[in-house]
């Protein structure tokens, strides 16, 4: 089951499998329900007309949160290390008990497929992490995935890990799309990542990983998210990536991103 959000006359609303949903259907109310709940909730839905003429929209409602992990998959660790002048801080989240975990952006800053991401303006080296995103309900359980981009400034988190939050957390950072493939865990436990970069029409850099190569299962981060915070209308997980360009590159205006997780394809252009 697909859901995707779009925008119409008469506002956003959301479809299943490229049909529209009631136009009261809200996802933060059926993240609300046990994940064993949600695809019958879904299938007791009426569904209208199609929606694939519709532009898309990022699939998220306003008033949800997105969080991200860190340092889950070993190529992020040796490309913090050397960023770093810590570079021992993130060797031992690696391997530590607890997972690094942040804030990245309420839903209502997040952008979609087809819109534009941004770099920092007081930043000189800056790049995307394409990654898997969880969908997870109010108890903290898996319903679906999404792909995300989690555009990152590199030499503002490597000049202090204490800048973490101004590195990740801007206008145009986080772009989610295009929808929500709604299932299990084990739907997503070898699925193959990739991101494209290009540039005036030149491929710039290519690359790919799997997600079986996490360090840390999706239910190990899950969980130490919802340990001591309380998200009644369900959360979106960013669970890291394993892709990252090399030293000299940095984003552009202009850059087209791809971002790819399975079958999921996010595209977006670099602003300024």
């Amino acid at each position: 089951m697909y859901l995707s959000r779009h925008r119409t006359a008469g506002g956003p609303r959301w479809a299943l499998d490229g049909h529209y949903l009631p136009e009261d259907f809200a996802l933060g109310r059926l993240l609300e329900s046990p994940a064993s709940e949600a695809a019958d909730a879904l299938k007791d839905l009426r569904t209208g007309g199609s929606a694939e003429e519709d532009p898309l929209l990022p699939p998220v409602e306003p008033y949800q949160e997105v969080w991200a992990s860190g340092v889950t998959y070993l190529q992020s660790r040796e490309a913090r290390e050397l960023e770093s002048a810590d570079a021992d801080a993130y060797a031992r989240v690696y391997d530590a008990e607890r997972p690094e975990l942040f804030f990245k952006a309420h839903g209502w800053r997040v952008v979609g497929n087809g819109d534009g991401v941004r770099v920092r303006r007081d930043s000189r080296w800056n790049v995307p992490e394409p990654e898997l995103v969880l969908v997870l309900n109010s108890r903290m359980e898996i319903v679906g995935f999404t792909a995300g981009n989690d555009v990152s400034s590199r030499d503002i988190e490597g000049e202090n890990p204490l800048y973490l939050p101004q590195a990740k957390v801007y206008d145009g950072s986080c772009a989610l799309g295009p929808g929500i493939v709604l299932t299990g865990p084990d739907g997503m436990r070898d699925l193959p990542i990739r991101l494209g970069i290009s540039r005036e029409g030149h491929v710039v850099f290519e690359g790919d990983v799997s997600t079986s190569r996490m360090k840390r299962s999706f239910e190990e981060l899950a969980g130490y998210l919802g340990r001591e915070l309380s998200l009644p209308s369900g959360a979106f997980l960013m669970t890291g990536t394993g892709i990252v360009p090399e030293e000299e590159f940095t984003l552009t205006p202009g850059d087209r991103v791809e971002v790819s997780v399975g079958e999921l394809v996010l595209v977006n252009s670099v602003v300024s």
